[in-house]
């Protein structure tokens, strides 16, 4: 029995935005055997340096290896494991949902209760976006599904550390 306890780790990497970082980067993982379960890229305020944050899953030994494994590419400038990190989390996700007209006030309900926001309208479907932690956008989906989804595009969990109050 393995005793070794794999949980879902937020990385977010600081790293120089030049040709083939994420490359080198998505290589590391694969050529390891590790897999990267949601993926987010883009500039941050400071000009040159773009913000990755990623989600994989592994035991604290395998965490440690893809820190080391990650801090020798060149391009990366500081690699943040939001373990042990207070951090904001967010993930955002557009759903298309049927409309049916005999339908369109539930949605609207659902809508309101999830804080969510319709989007797009069409002659049949709703677009919906949806924002919050993985949790909620799942829950969302779970309680939509029912009235047809047709698509669902996520954009992957991006995090931020929390300031000392």
């Amino acid at each position: 029995m393995n005793s070794r306890k794999e949980e879902k780790h937020v990385l977010s990497l600081l790293v120089q935005n030049e040709p083939g970082v994420l490359s080198r980067i998505s290589g590391l993982f694969s050529g390891r055997g590790f897999n990267i379960e949601s993926l987010a890229v883009a500039e941050t305020e400071e000009g040159g340096i773009s913000r990755i944050t990623l989600m994989t899953k592994g035991d604290q030994a395998i965490m440690e290896q893809i820190k080391k494994q990650l801090n020798k590419i060149i391009n990366v400038l500081k690699v943040i494991d939001f373990e042990d990190t207070p951090c904001v989390r967010r993930e955002m996700a557009l759903v298309k949902v049927r409309a049916k007209p005999e339908h369109r006030s539930e949605i609207h309900r659902m809508v309101e209760i999830f804080r969510c926001r319709v989007v797009d309208v069409s002659r049949d479907f709703y677009t919906i976006e949806v924002t919050g932690k993985e949790a909620k956008i799942e829950a969302f989906l779970d309680l939509i599904r029912p009235r047809g989804v047709k698509e669902v595009a996520r954009t992957g969990v991006i995090a931020l550390a929390r300031e000392k109050r």
